[in-house]
């Protein structure tokens, strides 16, 4: 009886301490949810940053007595700064845009553009530093359409491409009133391309029926598991050459200067050859062009963070869980087109 009154004891007191234990999970939890659900949009004076890195280096090579005079020289330019606010008279705005197939990045751009919106004026200038080899065709046109948002308000529009702009990272850059693009960035690839893998003929030597139920007649036309018909392949097709249709109509729109039945091909080219197609306005790095426009203009990079609360991670985490084990993944790929 008294082992058993122990065995008793010492399972009430377990239970409690894992009972302690999870409640301080539970409290960590929801204060970490609280705390760290935050969105906000970042600052940074790049003109000022790069100033600091000017006299930091002035400072660290030059003589005892260049560094008075350079002290001295300062305390002067920020009286003068303070009399004349002509200096900053234009604002430059800057964004960051690094895509991926989904263009993800574009939940960020909405934000920031909205941002900059509240208070750039036509005498400001917006530069976005875009980087993509292109995606999801309905992911990148809301992606240029935050960037035309800029143009349509009257701002002047300045695309950087330092890397890649191909596809639909182009279908983004076309939209500016300028694009720079460093020497070896590649730029263009102007076309549309879907891949649909097929398995029905595996699923028919193992005598595995599949049936689909549509209504309408172009509801399917190609499938994952279905037969794929002469008349839903050629439905298909017709279908991503009116999306070519009007990714060259909208290049054409803002380059109309271009050849765009030379260009148009899928093809993709380096900055120099893109600047004779007229892809590109001139060669030049996104470091060099805002280092230019810092002696006398403000540089002001916009950028929107979004900080997950634990509850939201541990949801996407098993939101994701659950998409990659649903068959119905696969069946979201067949109908993906990409720029």
């Amino acid at each position: 009886m008294d082992a058993l009154q122990s065995i008793g004891i010492f399972a009430a007191q377990t239970f409690l301490v894992l009972f302690a234990i999870l409640a301080v999970i539970v409290t960590i939890a929801m204060v970490a949810s609280k705390a760290g659900d935050k969105s906000e949009i970042q600052i940074e004076l790049l003109h000022k940053k790069y100033k600091s890195f000017k006299n930091l280096l002035k400072s660290q090579t030059s003589t005892k007595s260049e560094r008075k005079e350079l002290k001295k020289t300062l305390k002067e330019e920020r009286k003068n700064q303070e009399k004349d606010s002509r200096t900053h008279e234009k604002k430059i705005f800057v964004v960051d845009f690094d895509g991926d197939i989904k263009a993800s990045a574009v939940q960020h751009l909405r934000e920031e553009i909205t941002a900059i919106l509240t208070s750039a004026t036509d005498q400001d200038e917006v530069v976005a530093r875009v980087e993509s080899p292109g995606g999801m065709v309905h992911g990148y046109g809301l992606a240029a359409s935050q960037l035309l948002r800029v143009r349509e308000k009257g701002i002047p529009l300045t695309v950087c491409v330092d890397k890649v702009a191909a596809s639909g990272g182009y279908l983004m850059s076309c939209t500016a009133n300028k694009i720079l693009c460093a020497p070896f960035a590649i730029v263009g690839s102007i076309g549309v391309v879907a891949q649909v893998p097929n398995v029905h003929r595996v699923l028919k030597k193992f005598d595995v029926d599949y049936k689909e139920y549509t209504a309408g007649e172009y509801k399917r036309t190609v499938s994952l598991l279905g037969e794929i018909t002469p008349k839903g392949e050629e439905k298909f097709k017709e279908q991503l050459e009116d999306t070519h249709v009007l990714f060259k109509s909208f290049v054409s729109r803002f380059r109309p200067h271009m050849n765009i039945a030379e260009v148009a091909t899928g093809e993709y080219w380096y900055g120099e050859q893109a600047l004779t197609k007229g892809l590109v306005d001139e060669i030049r790095t996104s470091d060099d062009y805002l280092l230019s426009l810092s002696e006398k203009h403000q540089i002001i990079k916009v950028k929107y963070e979004h900080h997950e609360s634990l509850s939201d991670k541990l949801t996407g985490i098993l939101g994701k869980a659950f998409k990659k084990g649903s068959l119905s993944v696969l069946e979201e790929l067949e109908t993906r087109r990409f720029l």
